[in-house]
């Protein structure tokens, strides 16, 4: 594995997928992110994920990057759109084929169920099935990193994943493979994101190594959940946040990061707030499993712990 090299300048990102509004966990996140790339004196970028059609909703892209922009995030550098690097995609995936390294597969979810799932062995028998494209992951395969917060983390890809896809049946393209392209040609340091994430950490890491690329750090924030336990993106009290009045929820997301209330108490506007939070923020309080509860009857979060 090619660790990122540390005296490159520190690099993030936030990358979310125009599904809907950006909500209180997206703004968590997005702020963890960014106020780890201003202590390390670096620069942080956004990427629009928009390679599931399907799923994406008109005009969410521009109300998200409206939202991150009334609260005082914006790109260092242009947005990247992954809807337009379809060519990169396809480069690495020819690469992963010609070396072996990826295979043709036409097994559905049906034919793996016996087995919860995981592909190890192709076992279809309908050859006129479009097939998916998976990465080629050989026994044995034990990946271990140490998260900048998680601390170490260690996953038999073989056994819990298999066979990773990298472009589905219906032709879309993986998640895990656009993003380990995308973060090596943005020149990404350093990957801040939520714990709902950290799974696919190794299986991009194993992309990464058959693609000859760098590994980034890895650091992964604590979830905001609602009330019952649940992911906020999937709750119904992931209510959008409001972008006419941003200060009480970054005040609220400053905080959700172990962060003191009184530094961020007495900001007249956003742009305060951010130049408070950035002399104030102490990467030391993150919280490892504490967390903030989401009130969907006030959308409003509150402090929690698991």
């Amino acid at each position: 594995m090619t660790e990122t090299d540390p005296h490159l300048i520190y690099r993030g990102r936030f990358a979310p997928s125009p599904t809907g509004r950006l909500h209180f966990g997206s703004l968590v996140a997005a702020l963890g992110s960014w106020l780890l790339a201003r202590h390390h004196g670096g620069e942080w970028l956004i990427r629009v994920e928009d390679l599931d059609p399907p799923r994406e909703i008109p005009g969410a892209a521009q109300a998200q990057l409206a939202t991150l922009a009334a609260f005082g995030l914006m790109s260092d550098l242009p947005l990247l759109w992954q809807s337009q690097r379809h060519d990169r995609y396809s480069e690495a995936l020819s690469r992963l084929l010609a070396d072996g390294a990826a295979f043709e597969c036409r097994c559905s979810r049906t034919d793996l169920a016996a087995v919860g799932g995981i592909h190890r062995a192709c076992v279809a028998h309908g050859p006129a099935r479009p097939p998916a494209i998976r990465l080629r992951v050989a026994d044995d395969s034990r990946v271990a990193f140490v998260d900048g917060l998680q601390g170490r983390i260690e996953q038999a890809v073989d056994r819990e994943v298999g066979d990773v896809v990298l472009r589905r049946a219906d032709g879309f393209w993986a998640y895990q493979l656009a993003v380990v392209v995308d973060d090596a040609d943005q020149g990404i340091t350093d990957v801040v994101r939520g714990a709902d994430l950290l799974d696919s950490t190794p299986r991009q890491i194993l992309l990464q190594r058959a693609l000859g690329l760098p590994t980034p750090r890895y650091l992964h924030l604590p979830l905001i959940v609602d009330a019952e336990g649940q992911k906020l993106s999937k709750s119904m009290a992931a209510l959008p946040i409001d972008d006419h009045a941003p200060l009480p929820a970054l005040r609220a997301a400053w905080t959700a990061l172990g962060q003191p209330a009184a530094a961020l108490a007495d900001a007249p506007s956003v742009a305060g707030a951010l130049a408070s939070a950035q002399r104030h923020f102490r990467p030391e309080a993150l919280p490892k499993v504490r967390h903030a509860t989401f009130a969907a009857a006030h959308n409003k979060p509150v402090a929690g712990a698991v």
